[in-house]
């Protein structure tokens, strides 16, 4: 039995003492009594004995299902002819594939995300780090937006992806897209991007851009060194999932009960292997939350031997090895003195400028066009939980930058009472012995902007700049 957790030794829990064996059968009786009757026991995470599996048995699908064994091979027109569902229509899968949740989903534009793995004969090799699944694997996703924010019925279904194991140890993907009456989807053979209509709290309604990813946006995330498989892992299926059968069930538990995982794990020690924490879960740490957020939507790129960066954003990576806090940056996105993560200062943490941007410097930068507002606002508190002296916000310039056809006049802001506001009209960075600002500045052509604010006792703010034609 392992011992491993998450690439850290565990202690293994003492057995059971030899007079609580009574208990323990008392407690499987009444157990059983609640499963005849229909009703679901309680329980929690401490994956007590007597607890029913949320999967009784397991039924190994076809390798590969219906899909070709290489990318190369030809695909089916529609996802009804993949073999993933019995009934594309109502999204029931055929018999075998596993339904399957993570405690922290990728950020996909607020898209719901509805999961199945089809598992060959074979087992998955788990250990710290990515799994390796047998050749033949197949993962299904639908992904399904919500299109009234007053409504949490109303959905729009996109699509569904399958990703594939294939038979040289890579992985492939493809799209199937949804058609409105959702009698079946169809295979796309490129990328594309539909402006779906969403409709606010307020009663407007907004076109939302979704792109469906081509085959080889697929391998930019699922890339080799990430493992092809994202997601899937030790830290993040260590939590309970409410499986068809009606059982709630630790993940890992399962899927050990059905002889899935080598080396089998020892069920007593699943509740000490570490696990990825949710961004609500208010009984862990700001720290755990916001790393393990960072880890679901960066890490595939952000590690050791990946994109080009300085920093590792897996959260079995201690913190003081990841190059996150102070950590240098290769573009400063002409902010002076950045980091990866400025502690107590969000303006100079360029991990969250990118985050908290839909701009071409966005991350991630596939496939992704809105801002996680929830994801946003976590490593805000993150990043102004950590100690450090009070930032001043840089000065907002109103109207934005354009081009004016007449002379205009540009109003300075800055949220901090007493604060100093420096600028300059020649596109220079503003010092204290600057222009101080104390009225609208009339603009009469063109002109680069650029202000700081300063004030004692705190750290100066980042430049604000904006750039106007006028008169031209």
């Amino acid at each position: 039995m392992t011992t491993w957790a998450a690439g850290r030794l565990t202690t293994p829990r003492l057995p059971a003492r030899a007079g609580a064996r009574g208990c323990a059968a008392v407690l499987a009786c009444a157990l059983a009594f609640l499963c005849l009757d229909g009703g679901r026991p309680a329980r929690s995470d401490s994956l007590q004995a007597g607890v029913p599996y949320g999967l009784a048995a397991r039924v190994a699908p076809s390798a590969y299902l219906r899909m070709p064994h290489g990318a190369g091979g030809k695909m089916p027109a529609l996802l009804s002819q993949t073999g993933a569902f019995k009934d594309a229509r109502n999204l029931i899968p055929a018999d075998g594939l596993i339904p399957y949740d993570l405690i922290v989903a990728f950020w996909s534009d607020g898209a719901q995300k509805t999961r199945w793995v089809a598992i060959p004969t074979g087992k998955i090799q788990v250990g710290p780090g990515a799994w390796k699944f047998p050749k033949g694997t197949v993962f299904v996703k639908t992904f399904e937006l919500p299109t009234d924010t007053g409504d949490p019925t109303a959905k729009r279904r996109l699509e569904t992806r399958l990703l594939v194991l294939d038979d040289r140890g890579g992985v492939y993907g493809v799209v199937y897209k949804w058609r409105a009456d959702h009698s079946d989807a169809d295979l796309l053979p490129a990328g594309l991007t539909e402006e779906v209509p969403v409709k606010a709290a307020s009663g407007t309604v907004h076109d939302q851009p979704w792109y469906y990813p081509s085959r080889q946006d697929c391998l930019k995330c699922h890339n080799a060194r990430a493992g092809g498989v994202l997601g899937v892992k030790t830290r993040q299926m260590n939590h309970p999932f409410r499986y068809p059968s009606g059982v709630t069930d630790n993940e890992l538990r399962s899927w050990n009960h059905l002889g899935l995982l080598s080396p089998a794990l020892n069920e007593e020690d699943i509740a000490a292997f570490d696990k990825l924490a949710a961004a609500g879960d208010a009984a862990r740490s700001l720290e755990d939350r916001a790393r393990s957020y960072l880890d679901a939507n960066c890490s595939h790129c952000h590690q050791p031997g990946g994109t080009v960066a300085n920093f590792d954003a897996r959260y079995d990576t201690p913190l003081d090895r990841q190059g996150l806090i102070d950590g240098a940056v290769l573009i400063d996105q002409g902010i002076d003195r950045p980091r990866i993560i400025a502690p107590h200062d969000i303006w100079r943490s360029i991990a969250f400028m990118r985050v908290n941007t839909t701009a071409d410097i966005r991350m991630p930068p596939l496939a992704r066009n809105t801002i996680d507002a929830g994801g946003v606002e976590l490593l805000r508190e993150w990043i102004t939980s950590m100690p450090g002296r009070a930032v001043l916000a840089p000065p907002s310039l109103s109207p934005a930058g354009g081009t004016f056809a007449a002379p205009i006049e540009v109003t300075l802001a800055e949220p901090e009472p007493g604060a100093d506001v420096r600028y300059t009209l020649d596109g220079s960075i503003p010092g204290t012995s600057d222009l101080k600002y104390d009225k609208p500045i009339k603009l009469t052509g063109p002109t680069v902007l650029r202000a700081r604010a300063y004030k004692e006792g705190f750290t100066r703010s980042i430049v604000a700049e904006e750039v106007y034609i006028v008169g031209q």
